[in-house]
């Protein structure tokens, strides 16, 4: 048996703001965030599919993850149950909101992307790492093999 990883990677700018948090990220900020996307499999050997030698076909894997990240660019994502959210409200401050009910960390954020990914994958294909960077120098990542 042969195994292939095969990685696609996306980028989105967006707004986040941390409620509760003792440092500057609880104000409302922004970030160029880079979303790779890492799936696992053996590589198609019909050799009347037209996917052969393809663990899947990278503008399907794209297909998956893009409605995830077009919900997401040019937005910003608050913690539905904080104050934030009412302010958010209340003045009417954002075109673009998106509204989730964790703190919307890095690290939050890669587990939602994660559930919704695997859940769209063909049978044979496995999510097996993402890596979402929030800045040059800082990212977080997801296993498949710590998540079993």
């Amino acid at each position: 048996m042969n195994i292939v990883r095969i990685t696609k990677e996306f980028s989105f700018e967006m707004a986040h703001a941390l409620y509760g948090y003792d440092g500057p990220c609880k104000n409302v900020h922004g970030h160029s965030y880079k979303l790779a996307v890492t799936v696992i499999g053996s590589p198609i050997s019909d050799s009347t599919s037209p996917k052969q030698g393809m663990i899947m076909d990278f503008t399907d894997l794209k297909f998956i993850v893009m409605p995830i990240v077009e919900k997401l660019d040019h937005a910003t994502i608050l913690n539905a149950n904080s104050e934030h959210k009412q302010l958010a409200d209340k003045n009417n401050l954002f075109n673009k909101l998106v509204l989730v009910a964790y703190q919307p960390t890095c690290e939050n954020m890669l587990i939602d992307i994660a559930q919704r990914i695997k859940s769209q994958l063909p049978v044979k294909v496995k999510l097996h790492h993402l890596k979402l960077q929030e800045t040059p120098t800082s990212y977080a990542e997801w296993f498949l093999d710590d998540n079993l």
